[in-house]
């Protein structure tokens, strides 16, 4: 099974200088964690999520109107392509331990989102089916190491 089977299209992304207020109605806006950020030839640089603005709008003394998506994003973006196979992707969320994944084509252009929840909802299905390409237990071993604290991940 390949990304683009499983991955969201259909995805909003804001830019370096969006605001994390703004970044914020518009997660709250498409029900969704996290945002792709891309520069103006829709390129990845990385990816906002809600835990980030709420840690940022307690650490830095402003209100998040003041505070752009770019002082905060980590400063290296994980993506994937739409045709990998979605094992592979299990494995760069778990070694990361991210789970949200921007979808980019050969030059770093977005072409979508696949999450954790995507890859549940996928493996749940093939269980049904009795569809063997992905397994409920190969979602949950990358889930556990997602969850994983970091510090434990460390050591």
């Amino acid at each position: 099974m390949k990304v683009k089977d499983v991955m969201t299209s259909e995805v909003q992304c804001c830019s370096p200088d969006t605001n994390l207020a703004a970044a914020a109605k518009m997660m709250w806006d498409s029900d969704c964690g996290a945002l792709p950020v891309s520069n103006v030839e829709g390129k990845v640089l990385g990816v906002i999520t809600d835990r980030d603005i709420c840690m940022a709008a307690a650490t830095k003394n402003r209100p998040p109107s003041q505070i752009t998506v770019w002082e905060t994003i980590a400063p290296q973006a994980f993506t994937c392509r739409p045709t990998e196979d979605v094992h592979v992707v299990l494995d760069l969320m778990k070694r990361k331990q991210v789970r949200r994944l921007p979808v980019v084509d050969e030059d770093g252009i977005l072409q979508g989102v696949v999450c954790i929840n995507d890859l549940i909802l996928q493996a749940g299905e093939a269980k049904w089916k009795k569809a063997a390409d992905l397994s409920i237990e190969d979602v949950m071993s990358t889930l556990k190491g997602i969850s994983t604290h970091r510090v434990l991940a460390a050591a």
